[in-house]
């Protein structure tokens, strides 16, 4: 059988994408990709799966079909905590996504919000940021970053540089590295080169992730992996929860 890149991160109806199981299946044979689902399970993101009951028939739908069996948890809710350990083992994988970062004073800054809670700089937010990523890596017994780079819509249009530092890459990489999370290349929200050669050269491991919600996203990764390819990642070395096994059996 000939090598099949996995699309990690894609979207079916069960929560904000456009497409059913089986269209994803087809599109994905279509673009010669093995199709993986990882819907939104949590509490805080409209039109997720939001309850354990939810993520029990979610999970029983995509056993019905030859699929890698994702779900993207959102750190700072409470879902990913709930599941019990036997619906845990029916998934192949899991992805962990900041969608909300925490602040010192106690707060949340939303990825997708357009107003910020209060005065703070770009520097107060990375720092914040970076403290909620660290948290994420030692806490989640997850697989993959989804989007590591996703910043609030407030920043998202500066300069790659006055987000990402050095210093600010370093943290992002080490804290995946000692956790064993892969770094997810997103199609939707790409990183910038220079991070993924860093997390490459640390021996992070790299997912490709289309971040599919449409017919037109779904399962796209050839920019992901034409990244990864010029990184001098080998094709075997790209996370796939077939080969290289998942946290699944992990509680925190």
């Amino acid at each position: 059988m000939s090598w099949q890149p996995v699309d990690c991160h894609a979207h079916t109806n069960f929560s904000d994408g456009a497409l059913t199981i089986a269209q994803v299946v087809e599109r994905a044979a279509s673009l010669n990709v093995f199709p993986s689902v990882a819907d939104h399970i949590s509490h805080d993101v409209a039109r997720a799966v939001d309850s354990v009951e939810a993520a029990r028939e979610y999970i029983a739908a995509l056993e019905e079909y030859d699929v890698l069996r994702g779900g993207e948890f959102c750190w700072h809710d409470s879902l990913w905590r709930e599941l019990p350990d036997d619906l845990v083992a029916r998934f192949t994988h899991r992805l962990g996504s900041l969608h909300a970062i925490r602040l010192p004073t106690g707060g949340l800054v939303h990825a997708f919000s357009r107003r910020l809670p209060g005065p703070i700089t770009p520097d107060d937010y990375m720092w914040a940021h970076l403290e909620s990523l660290e948290t994420l890596a030692r806490e989640m017994p997850v697989d993959i970053l989804s989007h590591p780079t996703l910043v609030t819509l407030s920043f998202r249009e500066l300069p790659t540089d006055e987000l990402w530092t050095e210093e600010r890459e370093e943290r992002m990489v080490e804290a995946l590295h000692a956790s064993g999370i892969a770094f997810e290349i997103s199609n939707r929200y790409r990183p910038h080169e220079r991070l993924v050669k860093r997390a490459v050269e640390r021996g992070v491991r790299i997912s490709l992730g289309s971040d599919g919600h449409t017919l037109a996203q779904v399962a796209d990764i050839a920019a992901p992996l034409a990244m990864a390819r010029r990184l001098g990642v080998r094709d075997e070395d790209i996370y796939d929860p077939r080969r290289h096994g998942s946290k699944t059996a992990v509680r925190a």
